[in-house]
């Protein structure tokens, strides 16, 4: 029998940088460790559709991934109910989260085994997304290594 992938759902703001990082980072380690997992960002304040900022683009293609096609979403009771864990880049987005998805909301570091918040990129230069694409990839790798690996046919 199948079993079914774990569902993660990461959440920043305005999903163009932080949760749309984390998302792409940990589907690229997903798809190259096996890992089963079904990956989707959102924001709490989030428009719909918008690109992802120039430079979160540019943080993801220096480690080979392309972020040029995503598009921002905003956090809805569907994400939320279709989501086996949600992984907030922040305590505050934890705590505005927490209340409709009770159980299943950390934050990112929190679920890695640290503590603290993601930094917030937006409006920064490219070492400020360099530096938040690293912290975010740390605790990713953490996590990563408590994700379910797809079963054998």
């Amino acid at each position: 029998m199948k079993q079914e992938p774990l569902k993660i759902l990461f959440v920043c703001t305005g999903n163009t940088c932080r949760s749309a990082m984390a998302a792409a980072m940990l589907n690229d380690i997903a798809v190259k460790n096996d890992l089963n997992v079904l990956i989707d960002s959102a924001g709490v304040f989030a428009q719909i559709g918008e690109r992802a900022t120039d430079e979160a683009v540019a943080a993801m293609a220096e480690r080979g991934i392309d972020l040029s096609g995503h598009r921002t979403k905003p956090l809805t009771d569907e994400l939320i109910s279709m989501a086996d864990v949600i992984l907030a880049m922040t305590s505050a987005h934890k705590q505005l989260i927490e209340a409709l998805a009770p159980g299943k909301v950390y934050t990112l570091k929190e679920y890695a085994g640290d503590e603290g918040d993601i930094s917030d990129p937006y409006g920064g230069d490219a070492e400020e997304y360099e530096k938040t694409a690293a912290e975010i990839y740390d605790a990713l790798v953490d996590i990563a290594e408590k994700l379910p690996v797809e079963p054998e046919e």
